[in-house]
């Protein structure tokens, strides 16, 4: 019985020091920290994928011992929700004084948002599904709160928002996915042509054929906002 104590005394201080050292990193790289765990986890995701994503990777990745990483962060689910929030921060628009062109401010926002999860396509997968954090409500604040200015009622103010959302995902997975070359789409709108009788009217308008994907959005987000408009 008393070896067992005196072994469990000799372990004790030996945890206690590995856990209160810092990580040892190399003397090249900056100190660990949770702004450099976050924007290498991003990298990480943008290189590899939701699934590619490891606290082992990532740790190698930052010259770091796994159990480092936990004193900065919780776990890898608290990675993905900094990660997601980290890349969706929106700086605003150019004009720092609030314009009368709520529109204006809304087609930046929403032009941006997408911009920004295309850039980082697992995002738009992540951010259905994550807690949301500063900058995604932040957003989500500055859409309501322009959105409220232009005259749209708060009883109306939920349903405007989450269409908006709806249209910005939508538009950015359709984008993401759709991933045909200029031959795979000439092909199908080849093919579409020997079943025009069938499908006239996309045959028609060479549907499978337009790749505007910008143009498409800031076109179907102006038939929205006509909708928005105050009578």
């Amino acid at each position: 019985m008393t070896a067992k104590r005196s072994g469990a005394r000799s372990k004790r201080p030996q945890r206690i020091s590995q856990w209160s050292q810092p990580a040892q990193e190399p003397r090249s790289e900056p100190p660990l920290s949770r702004e450099r765990i976050v924007a290498t986890a991003a990298e990480l995701l943008d290189a590899h994928g939701v699934d590619g994503l490891t606290m082992r990777r990532l740790a190698d990745r930052l010259g770091s011992g796994v159990m480092s990483l936990y004193w900065h962060v919780d776990n890898k689910e608290d990675v993905f929700d900094l990660a997601l929030d980290a890349v969706l921060e929106y700086r605003g628009s150019p004009q720092t004084v609030q314009s009368q062109d709520w529109r204006g401010e809304v087609v930046h926002m929403l032009e941006d948002w997408r911009a920004s999860m295309l850039r980082h396509p697992w995002s738009a997968s992540l951010l259905p599904r994550r807690a949301l954090g500063p900058n995604i409500l932040s957003r989500l604040e500055l859409l309501s709160k322009t959105l409220s200015r232009a005259g749209v009622a708060d009883a109306d103010l939920n349903v405007a928002i989450w269409s908006l959302w709806n249209y910005v995902m939508g538009a950015t997975i359709t984008r993401a996915g759709f991933d045909l070359s200029d031959d795979d789409r000439a092909a199908a709108q080849k093919r579409l042509e020997h079943l025009s009788e069938r499908y006239p009217t996309i045959e028609r308008c060479r549907l499978l054929l337009d790749d505007d994907w910008d143009g498409a959005f800031r076109k179907g987000l102006g038939f929205l906002l006509d909708g928005l408009s105050p009578k």
